[in-house]
């Protein structure tokens, strides 16, 4: 049997819904979208609280009207503005004659770093394991059954601000709509788009969204490092308005216009407020834009050089978002100034494939992945239960 399942993304610039239904081979089918642009928050907090409710209903009903189908429940994705990566590295002990790994140790890892982390304040929305070591052993993802005195490993939480939880829970209540959980919209997108042999030896997503960027670094199944930089598309075409002393509409043509790269010379094309054709020369855009990019550029690879984490030379970066990915020559130009390689991740779906649906796609991953674990988990539970019963 199909299940369905609704998420809701924020977005620094627009609330994404997306309806899904599962389908074979471990795929979700989206049957139903709805984006809506708002002004989105900074420094933790709405830029203009009294529309979010109805944007949040506007969302909704647009992916319920493509759908065919009436939400009830859904999930939330919680932002990285609204949500702190806490690592811990525990060590413990195994006990017996001929020791080896049991669940049971597993557990007492976790619970060992979840005290280390203690007291936080928020909410622990996910903890996972970047790996696990048994003695001086290589680091593996499945420790259970390993022979050995010492298990070591890096486990990352992710603890989500009261503030967010709180208002979401009353603005659905207000809609009649209940929220089934809430997961971290940046540990969803990192999962989705960074394949796993990228992720067994550490990998970079970067999002330039439209107010901010956002900077995970992925190892194994756990985000061990989250960075927001209070910069984006907007603050690019903010320039552009004061530099060209245009309007903030032409900025954004001008922008999505721009080439990185191409010889100077070039004239771009913008139409006015009353459809006149206006005519800028690159260099004259060039000197305005580009100086945003670099500084974008480089507040990202200050944020990777402290980020305690090391990058191999094979470490792969990837770059999505609205605000530099859909320019053309932008990951190209990015990746000159970082002087690394940086990729596009590969679309996940074919109807929605456009990097401003990223961090919704990844949070719609998460919750089939961890609806679908505990199904599996239950299942097995009552097979047990069954068995004891007939003894």
């Amino acid at each position: 049997m199909k299940n369905m399942a609704a998420v809701i993304d924020f977005g620094t610039s627009k609330v994404v819904t997306l309806i899904a239904e599962s389908g074979v081979n471990r795929r979700c089918d989206i049957i139903g979208s709805g984006v809506v642009p708002y002004d989105g928050y900074m420094d933790g907090y709405w830029n203009q609280t009294s529309k979010v409710t109805d944007t949040i209903r506007a969302s909704i009903q647009e992916a319920e009207n493509q759908a065919d189908r009436r939400v009830t429940d859904l999930y939330v994705g919680v932002p990285g503005e609204f949500c702190r990566v806490y690592v811990t590295e525990p060590t413990l002990q195994l006990q017996g004659v001929d020791p080896e790994v049991t669940p049971a140790d597993v557990d007492r890892v976790f619970s060992g770093a979840e005290e280390e982390i203690q007291p936080v304040r928020g909410v622990i929305i996910h903890r996972a394991p970047a790996w696990f070591i048994v003695d001086d052993g290589k680091k593996t993802m499945e420790p259970v059954g390993i022979k050995g005195t010492t298990l070591k490993s890096l486990i990352c939480f992710i603890v989500a601000d009261e503030f967010f939880l709180k208002d979401i829970n009353q603005r659905m209540s207000e809609l009649n709509i209940t929220v089934k959980g809430f997961f971290s919209s940046p540990m969803g997108e990192a999962m989705l788009f960074l394949p796993p042999e990228d992720r067994d030896r550490s990998s970079v997503l970067i999002d330039i969204g439209y107010l901010n960027t956002e900077i995970m670094i992925i190892e194994g199944d756990a985000l061990v490092f989250h960075k927001v930089i209070p910069l984006g598309g907007a603050h690019i075409a903010v320039d552009l308005t004061y530099g060209l002393e245009v309007s903030m509409p032409m900025a954004e043509q001008i922008k999505r216009s721009y080439i990185f790269g191409v010889p100077t010379g070039d004239n771009i094309d913008a139409v006015d407020a009353s459809g006149r054709p206006v005519t800028f020369t690159r260099d004259d855009v060039a000197r305005v834009l580009e100086p945003r990019v670099d500084e974008i550029a480089e507040m990202i690879g200050d944020e990777l050089g402290k980020s305690g984490v090391r990058l191999a030379s094979w470490s792969n970066i990837y770059l999505t978002g609205g605000g530099i990915a859909l320019m053309r020559g932008g990951r190209e130009y990015l990746a000159a100034q970082l002087e690394k390689p940086v990729r596009m991740p590969q679309p996940k779906t074919a109807k929605i494939n456009s990097p401003i649906y990223s961090s919704a796609l990844g949070l719609m991953d998460l919750v089939f992945e961890i609806t679908e674990r505990h199904e599996q988990e239950s299942g097995l539970l009552d097979k047990l239960r069954r068995s004891l019963g007939r003894k």
